[in-house]
């Protein structure tokens, strides 16, 4: 009899409710909100539903020394980890994004990168704020580029830069990704006046096959001899969108846009969210982290912006400033609350060709950006 209650109390002890502390809780809690945000409201859900799964699998309360934690060297999911921990994963996604991108408004309408460029004020402004709060300036760096409304290339430049603050760096930048609708929209509305979101732009030219094989080529070519440091992201972007656009690797541009960005974007949204443990995730720090990332959201959108408002004091053909929130590399996101902001003020003024021209300029800056802090902070 006392050799059963032994066993029994032993597998206790290897429970998850003998195990559990509040923090754990409050993480699931976390955890279960970004998959109901993810399904009810429809927000991002290829990105938190994820995430909030893994948050939910990393917080599961477990005896130590079990070998099967995301921090346990040798575990499964601490090898699917390295994915994240040693930035293999970002650069995969990047293909897959360039062999879906279209580049086709940036390269008829070339002076709208200019608006892409100005966007990326809100990773120095918050790398700025950080360094005021605290922070080295290696994790100013890293919290900075969340500004950049990339997901992938913050959890790249986190992973170089302030690993241990890639867990609050990757949540915050993929939560307020998914709340660019909410966070945008009344930052254009504050900072432009009815006439100004009135304007008209005409459609963006035609532009020839031959322009399109090119730009990735002359991209890549600009931008990495510019920054170098750059080179995992900005090179697998352009390589992406060439294999698009040459019209001979289809099958190539086909499996980079599908099957393989979902298997990658799906693993490290899932080792991303477990990655979030409460003990390392539930800090002063980690609030701080989240909101900075949001002040650096509202300082890019209002960059975005307020450079359109400049730039039309000096030019004869107008911009609508309701794109410059598109300068953020939320793609198609942040181009698409151009379009309903824009519709809303004028039903038949369709804006969404228009913005995406700056919208695929940030995914550029973005990583131009990460390059940068990479460069001297690394």
């Amino acid at each position: 009899m006392n050799q059963i209650i032994d066993s029994l109390q032993q597998f206790w002890q290897f429970t998850g409710f003998a195990n559990c502390c509040w923090q754990n809780l409050v993480m699931i809690l976390i955890g279960v909100f970004f998959i109901t945000m993810g399904i009810v409201k429809k927000w991002e859900p290829l990105l938190l539903v994820p995430i909030g799964f893994g948050i939910i699998l990393g917080n599961i309360p477990m005896f130590p020394g079990l070998n099967i934690g995301i921090y346990e060297d040798g575990s499964v999911m601490n090898i699917l980890y390295q994915g994240v921990r040693q930035g293999w994963y970002p650069p995969l996604i990047f293909l897959g994004i360039g062999a879906m991108t279209d580049f086709s408004a940036l390269i008829s309408q070339p002076r709208l990168i200019l608006i892409g460029a100005a966007a990326q004020m809100g990773i120095f402004g918050a790398y700025l704020l950080a360094l005021l709060f605290g922070f080295a300036p290696n994790e100013a760096g890293a919290i900075g580029i969340i500004g950049g409304a990339d997901g992938p290339t913050a959890i790249f430049l986190s992973s170089k830069l302030a690993p241990d603050l890639m867990g609050a760096i990757a949540v915050s930048a993929y939560s307020y990704m998914a709340l660019v609708p909410v966070i945008q929209r009344p930052i254009m509305l504050m900072l432009t006046t009815k006439k100004e979101r009135l304007i008209e732009m005409p459609k963006p030219r035609q532009v020839s096959q031959r322009e399109k094989i090119i730009f990735p080529i002359v991209g890549f070519l600009t931008t990495a001899f510019i920054v170098p440091s750059g080179l995992p992201l900005l090179g697998m972007l352009f390589f992406g969108n060439l294999l698009k656009e040459s019209g001979v690797t289809k099958r190539l541009a086909n499996t980079a846009a599908g099957p393989m960005i979902d298997v990658v974007t799906t693993l490290i949204g899932l080792t991303v969210g477990a990655s979030t443990q409460a003990d390392k995730f539930l800090s002063g720090k980690s609030l701080l982290i989240f909101g900075l990332g949001l002040l650096s959201f509202v300082i890019a959108t209002a960059s975005g912006v307020l450079f359109v408002k400049f730039i039309n004091l000096f030019t004869r053909h107008k911009i609508n400033p309701l794109i410059g929130n598109a300068g953020v590399s939320a793609v198609p996101d942040s181009a698409r609350v151009s379009e309903v902001v824009g519709t809303e003020s004028n039903p038949s003024n369709h804006l969404l060709m228009n913005a995406m021209a700056p919208n695929v300029a940030g995914v550029i800056g973005s990583a131009v950006a990460a390059g940068i802090l990479l460069s001297f902070l690394g």
